[in-house]
């Protein structure tokens, strides 16, 4: 089978996987929350989590890849920069969540599948793919500042809804328990990680396509 196919293929499972755990989550969200907030606030909720919107990058990503490659919305998403802020969101979200989030709670049944699949499983098939089958020494090293933009729009978004609802997707941003200078020290750090893993995939970017 010709190399083209099999990229495109692994492409396919990585997308399928991904947008199964994001169906998973959502629904799962939506019953615990049905007789709470409703299903537009819950809604509101999940598309609030860094995880959610990783992922569904991922999910858009690897599916343009396959099924729209050269359409307007493809054209978006089958960028190499955008390639690589999937590749650097969604390791960033493996690593803050085994590190710091994993032991803060314990997920069952069908929430454990869920949280496996979109904090281990996809980021682990994503990088994969990210680094065997996509084409390489395309990424400059004004990436990964530009990549800087993702955790602060997240960022202002947060402490906006936050404002608004008191609710905040994670600890290390609340704003009610920790203060507004302790999220700001806990956000610098975050941005650091960032630019460090950026400059580190767009380095290892640089390397295999010379390679090549």
């Amino acid at each position: 089978m010709p190399k083209p196919s099999l990229d495109r293929l692994f492409a396919a499972v990585v997308a399928l996987v991904a947008w199964t755990a994001l169906l998973l989550q959502y629904v799962l969200l939506i019953g615990v929350t049905r007789h709470d907030i409703g299903p537009v606030l819950a809604t509101l909720r999940f598309f609030s989590f860094f995880t959610i919107l990783s992922n569904l990058l991922v999910a858009s990503a690897t599916t343009c890849a396959v099924v729209v490659p050269r359409t307007m919305m493809g054209d978006l998403f089958t960028r190499p920069s955008v390639r690589g802020a999937a590749a650097l969101c969604i390791s960033i979200t493996c690593g803050i969540y085994f590190f710091l989030l994993a032991s803060t709670w314990s997920p069952q049944g069908a929430q454990l599948v869920a949280d496996i699949m979109l904090h281990y499983v996809v980021p682990v098939l994503y990088m994969l793919w990210w680094i065997a089958c996509v084409e390489h020494k395309r990424l400059v090293w004004t990436d990964a500042i530009r990549w800087l933009l993702l955790p602060l729009g997240f960022l202002v978004w947060t402490l906006a809804r936050g404002a608004w609802l008191h609710e905040y997707p994670y600890p290390f941003v609340n704003v009610d328990t920790l203060g507004m200078a302790m999220v700001a020290r806990n956000a610098f750090g975050i941005g650091l990680l960032f630019l460090v893993i950026g400059l580190t995939l767009v380095a290892f970017d640089r390397v295999t396509g010379r390679k090549r």
